[in-house]
């Protein structure tokens, strides 16, 4: 359960983060109300290494930068460590570095994922990675 309300509030957070980030661009955020909404895709990667130390850590959130952003369809890209101060009894704690990409399109998304940049990061960094856990959803704005 603990699981679940984790990742639903993730999805749901990732949804506000791109609300802001196109409010931020345009000064406004608005959907046509006649047209149906198509869905972009959130894709929430969760590391956990086998060497967390703080070096390890960023050294992989600096390869998720380098091989990760601006792919084509990305709306908001971001990779971080666990938040040390975020310690609540609802907080999955069970990572090391989050990954957090919206794409606009399930094109995109699929796109990425064959991507050689998408590739040469997994090549490079899966020595160190204990788990790995993926959430992915399709959302909507409204």
């Amino acid at each position: 359960m603990k699981r679940i309300v984790a990742g639903t509030a993730l999805a749901c957070t990732c949804a506000v983060v791109f609300q802001v980030f196109q409010l931020s661009l345009t000064g406004s955020f608005s959907m046509a109300a006649d047209a149906p909404a198509k869905p972009m895709v959130v894709h929430n990667v969760f590391f956990s290494l086998t060497d967390g130390t703080p070096e390890k850590r960023q050294a992989l959130v600096a390869a998720c930068k380098k091989y990760l952003a601006d792919h084509p369809g990305t709306v908001y890209f971001s990779a971080g460590v666990l938040s040390e101060s975020l310690n609540r009894p609802v907080n999955d704690r069970d990572f090391d570095v989050g990954l957090h990409i919206v794409f606009k399109t399930m094109a995109d998304h699929n796109a990425y994922q064959d991507h050689p940049r998408h590739q040469k990061f997994i090549d490079e960094n899966k020595a160190n990675w204990k788990k790995v856990r993926v959430f992915d959803s399709e959302v909507t704005s409204g």
